[in-house]
């Protein structure tokens, strides 16, 4: 398994030298799909990685002489004496001294060791510790290799049924129909038609603290606030600081370098101080009343670290409580050494708070997602039973 990935691994950086986008997901699926082939049938083995990778004709041409130049040249690496390792590191350093004839582009040896993948290959084979490696801690390349975890999580927060009655097998008769379809058999009404209330997707607003204490986490947060908006297309989304700022909007995209671009355009108080109570209190004069009402589920995101006047937060929590039919408050910080939610801003708001949950790591987030998955077979808990679960 581990030459699979190392094989897999050294093609797709051979792909994208070549030109070709090489997206991290694309590449998980290729090591999935070949654990269900025959690797001895270079066919098979070709196919697959054609289907998997290859998503424009005119990259057709590209990655047949990609695959051909690339496991010619493994098989050749893997078929050398093992006594002639003088030699061979000889040929290695002559070839890797030599241009290739790549357009002007450098392309890295297809045929080197798996050592030279080593920085890719720590990224795959310690899964296990970036899913719960802290957020804070994370780097770039972890960043790129959990984008496609959070795309793939399942982000279901329930239907709820609305004020509208539609045909469908219901417990009302549908009278209008039955009138409407009598007029065919001269008034006589032969089938009794029923109808039922319509259901939609429950509405999810995700407030996401971007304030100075939060910078360490805040860029994978939106992260996770971009995949979730993706998924669910009735989410609302606002970011805060010491002013609150809708950004729905910006997160609709195809791209996420480009949509977290735009986020940091429109926010103008980035990393500064925290007033959550005055951030909500906006929240509610300005947007509240354009949000469907009943069935709210509330995604809180912040560390709890608040400058404002505590009244203010409480009555505000208060509000927002009344408001939704869920209220979660998500905490970086649970989790971490000697954390308790001790501060002033948390003391007045977790009354309010039906459940306080840590979203510190990406198992965090997969425990997330299963909550959300049933709310709807949940009743609403107490605060303290929230407090309790934390």
């Amino acid at each position: 398994m581990a030459d699979l990935v190392a094989n897999v691994l050294l093609f797709g950086r051979f792909l994208r030298a070549r030109g070709l986008e090489m997206h991290v997901g694309r590449l998980i699926d290729v090591v999935e799909a070949l654990q269900y082939v025959d690797l001895g049938s270079r066919d098979a083995v070709y196919h697959t990685c054609r289907t998997l990778l290859v998503h424009r004709r005119d990259d057709l041409p590209v990655f047949d002489e990609a695959f051909d130049a690339f496991w010619r040249q493994r098989r050749a690496t893997l078929s050398r004496p093992s006594d002639s390792s003088s030699r061979r590191d000889d040929r290695a350093g002559d070839a890797r001294s030599q241009p290739a004839d790549t357009g002007g582009r450098h392309v890295p040896p297809p045929a080197g060791d798996v050592g030279e993948g080593r920085g890719m290959l720590q990224t795959w084979s310690d899964a296990a510790v970036i899913a719960h490696k802290d957020f804070g801690a994370f780097t770039d390349e972890d960043v790129a290799a959990t984008r496609t975890a959070l795309e793939r999580l399942e982000w279901t927060p329930g239907m709820r049924r609305t004020r509208r009655w539609v045909p469908g097998r219901g417990p009302r008769l549908d009278l209008h129909r039955a009138i409407a379809q009598s007029v065919r058999t001269g008034g006589e009404v032969l089938r009794w038609p029923k109808r039922r209330r319509r259901t939609r997707p429950r509405p999810v607003v995700l407030l996401c603290d971007i304030s100075g204490s939060m910078e360490r986490y805040s860029r994978m947060l939106l992260h996770f606030a971009y995949a979730f908006a993706a998924r669910e297309r009735r989410v609302e989304a606002f970011v805060f600081s010491t002013q609150l700022t809708r950004v729905t909007t910006e997160l609709r995209g195809r791209r996420v370098d480009r949509a977290l671009g735009r986020v940091a355009q429109v926010v103008p108080d980035w990393s500064g101080g925290t007033r959550i109570g005055d951030a909500l209190r906006q929240f509610h004069q300005q947007w509240s009343r354009r949000l469907p009402r009943g069935g709210l589920i509330v995604l809180l995101i912040s560390d709890g670290w608040d400058r404002g006047d505590p009244a203010v937060l409480r009555a505000q929590m208060e509000r927002l409580r009344r408001r939704s039919r869920r209220l979660i408050w998500l905490n970086p910080l649970i989790g971490t050494r000697d954390y308790a939610p001790l501060t002033r801003g948390l003391e007045v708001a977790l009354p309010n708070v039906d459940d306080f949950l840590p979203v510190r790591t990406m198992a965090n987030l997969a425990d997330l997602a299963q909550h959300l998955n049933a709310l709807t077979r949940r009743r609403r808990s107490n605060a303290h039973e929230g407090m309790r679960r934390a």
